[in-house]
């Protein structure tokens, strides 16, 4: 067959490409390397970032309400609980930096669905990439929401008095237990994104997981006051273990018992529901 076939009159001249043309631009060779696991998982923690910077609301939840809940905690109960407010806080501060931001983990799931329910994963799962650097890059992508919430928090306490007796390494290395525990925490989110039908849903069900482990625990006060099935229950609370340790840290002391217990709860929300997450999502 001829490479060009002519027809008379006006008519443009068709291009039929030969069998050899073809096989050189379908070559294997011709096409580009498909990205790396790292490189692909990191191009979507960017795509988490781009969102925050066109839609700049979703940060209220790590500025505005860390701010306002220092605040009202600080100065409601500080002297009633402590004598002054300023004491409070030293004791305070470490515990709802915790709170504010295990509290965001939820939206990672709530992110989540909305894309599902859109279908954007739908067309993500079409690309040639490694399956879940859509969900891995999204949670990496969340890791800037903590730090950046941590940060708004430890601001606000040191304007009101706040002083870690740490210093700098203690401030950072607190910081980072946070991050690296809420990194691990979000997977649980992931997993009920995935499974729930709704954002709502999603929200619904983080939030009855969420306030009893944050408001049952060592944030507000000293559990010695609690009764003893309470006491129980704080003990046990993977928020005390972490709270604990960020004091801990900040003060420039350190707790290796509940240390090992937040490294354990980290490992084990980040195996475990990581594991399923990645095992729904290969199956929807």
């Amino acid at each position: 067959m001829s490479d060009v076939t002519t027809t008379t009159g006006r008519a443009p001249t068709l291009y039929v490409p030969s069998a050899e043309a073809l096989a050189t631009v379908l070559a294997p060779g011709s096409r580009p390397p498909r990205p790396s696991a790292l490189s692909a998982s990191l191009t979507f923690g960017w795509r988490a970032m781009l969102k925050i910077k066109h839609v700049p609301e979703q940060l209220f939840d790590v500025t505005a309400f860390p701010i306002i809940m220092v605040l009202m905690f600080t100065y409601l109960f500080g002297g009633a609980l402590a004598g002054s407010p300023r004491d409070y806080l030293q004791f305070f501060l470490p515990g709802i930096m915790v709170t504010s931001v295990v509290m965001i983990t939820m939206y990672t799931g709530v992110g989540l669905n909305t894309d599902i329910e859109k279908g954007v994963f739908d067309r993500f799962r079409t690309l040639p990439i490694w399956r879940p650097a859509a969900l891995v890059g999204m949670i990496l992508g969340d890791v800037l929401r903590y730090v950046l919430g941590a940060l708004v928090m430890l601001g606000v306490g040191l304007i009101l008095g706040f002083r870690p007796g740490g210093g700098l390494p203690g401030v950072l290395a607190g910081i980072g237990l946070i991050v690296v525990f809420s990194f691990a925490f979000s997977w649980v989110w992931t997993f009920f994104g995935l499974v729930l039908r709704s954002e709502k849903s999603v929200m619904g069900v983080s939030m009855m997981v969420l306030f009893p482990l944050t408001f049952l625990s060592n944030v507000f006060v000293n559990p010695v006051t609690m009764p003893g099935w309470l006491q129980a229950f704080v003990k046990a609370n993977p928020i005390t273990h972490l709270v604990a340790s960020v004091r801990a840290a900040m003060a420039g002391s350190s707790d290796a018992k509940n240390l090992m217990w937040v490294l354990l709860w980290s490992a084990g929300f980040l195996v475990v529901f990581g594991t399923l997450t990645m095992r729904r999502y290969n199956r929807r």
